[in-house]
């Protein structure tokens, strides 16, 4: 299956999802994605590429998309709709 590496074309789900003691980032690889960072900033995230020491994709800043990278040891959960599944 081939993903695009585009912006949503919508908003991301109202609700904030409940922060999960168990998360993994590439379990929401192209979907609404929040994000809880060790430093205490959450946001929702889009993610579309996922590296060694680098996950990015797009950051909802309340009114459009805009391209956002961090690294992903600063992730401390994610919380993804449908549930993310483990391998």
């Amino acid at each position: 299956m081939v993903y695009p590496m585009q912006a949503p074309t919508s908003p991301p789900p109202r609700r904030v999802p409940p922060k999960p003691s168990v998360s993994y980032i590439v379990d929401c690889m192209y979907e609404f994605t929040y994000v809880w960072l060790i430093t205490g900033e959450r946001f929702w995230f889009y993610p579309t590429r996922l590296e060694y020491g680098e996950v990015s994709g797009y950051r909802w800043n309340g009114v459009f998309w805009t391209f956002f990278g961090f690294d992903p040891r600063y992730i401390d959960a994610v919380a993804c709709s449908p549930t993310p599944t483990l391998y």
